[in-house]
């Protein structure tokens, strides 16, 4: 079989020009053993993809292809490959496509913390190869970082969930978010609406939390069993002490008031921060922590063995997020990376149509 030497994908050339990607051809890092070629059918948009190609996380290596919700069909399977996949299963690769898998993180099932990961994009691998991500003909990931996707699952709606997906469902499964528990969703967009999704999945009393009552409507209709809106007078008192576990998934720490969240919390409950808002992000004090032992924590995507383990439940729960599709191309990329950091979008993006785009 002949493979592609190039693949071609739609690149951000600088952070002045986001919004208008250009159809681009690069040479991926050399194909291993241990390596999947994917050839990408859909892939999600993704806030991490806004910050990135802005500049709003730091340095860029322009010109990138970014989208880390990828699905696709394997088209080629390295020799020492032993996951199991074969030419033309449907598969996803998420944010991560590289760990050492020799260390403690690693053997523990924590490979996303491993000191050696790198991520599906903008990442420079040995050589001074950078990955690119989903807005493209192909990737090419290591195995272990590629996963199965059931039948069940609509490509379309199934792309999201792994990056969004993922990063809702881990600190809900890691954190204990099951029955009888109460959590908080903070933020009710792309990774919030799941956080709502996932929560109920695992059987947890779900309450929403945003700024405004603008989203209750959605919120009660992703499943949750109550809302709250902080912009109301005194709205934390009602709650205080109550809540379990809260997620918070906001992208933006402006004007927020963490002392209030944080008296929402029972005895040793905790607050896990999934957004990663711009600029200098919190500023907590110990006191405010101490009245009912709160724990403040952080949480970055999940685990393949979450992953598989996510798929799995939404295929069991019939789980739909709120999808928009978008067919991908100079344009169509553009448009929804625009649309993402406007938040014009219920309540993630899918960019489709890859067989017209590159034939």
């Amino acid at each position: 079989m002949v493979y592609p030497d190039t693949f071609e994908g739609f690149a951000v050339q600088s952070a002045e020009t986001w919004t208008q990607p250009k159809r681009t051809e690069y040479t991926p890092r050399p194909f291993e053993d241990t390596d999947i070629d994917i050839k990408v059918i859909a892939c999600g948009v993704c806030g991490s993809d806004v910050h990135t190609v802005t500049g709003g996380w730091g340095a860029c290596p322009y010109p990138l292809v970014v989208g880390h919700e990828i699905v696709g069909h394997v088209v080629r399977v390295g020799s020492k490959a032993t996951t199991g996949l074969k030419v033309g299963d449907r598969v996803g690769v998420g944010a991560q496509a590289f760990a050492c898998l020799q260390c403690q993180q690693c053997k523990n099932d924590n490979e996303i913390y491993c000191k050696h990961q790198l991520d599906t994009y903008g990442a420079t691998f040995p050589g001074g190869f950078v990955s690119q991500g989903g807005y493209a003909s192909h990737v090419r990931v290591h195995e272990y970082f590629v996963f199965p996707i059931p039948d069940a699952l609509d490509t379309k709606l199934v792309a999201p969930m792994l990056c969004a997906g993922a990063t809702a469902f881990s600190p809900l499964y890691r954190n204990g978010a099951a029955p009888g528990k109460k959590v908080g969703i903070v933020g009710i967009g792309g990774i919030g609406h799941f956080g709502i999704l996932f929560g109920k999945a695992l059987g947890a009393e779900v309450w929403a939390i945003s700024r405004s009552n603008a989203k209750k409507e959605d919120a009660l209709k992703l499943g949750a069993d109550g809302y709250i809106a902080t912009q109301e007078k005194d709205w934390a008192a009602p709650h205080a002490m109550t809540f379990d576990l809260i997620v918070n998934c906001a992208n933006s720490s402006k004007n927020f008031n963490l002392d209030e969240y944080l008296s929402l919390l029972d005895v040793n409950g905790k607050f896990i921060n999934v957004g990663l808002p711009e600029g200098d992000g919190f500023q907590i004090h110990p006191f405010k922590m101490m009245g009912n032992a709160a724990v403040f924590g952080f949480s970055h995507i999940a685990s393949r063995k979450e992953i598989l383990y996510m798929l799995e439940l939404a295929v069991e729960k019939g789980l739909k997020p709120w999808v928009e599709t978008v067919p991908v191309g100079e344009e169509g990329c553009g448009t929804a990376l625009k649309r993402c950091r406007d938040n014009d979008v219920k309540y993630r993006f899918t960019l489709v149509d890859y067989e017209k785009a590159f034939n």
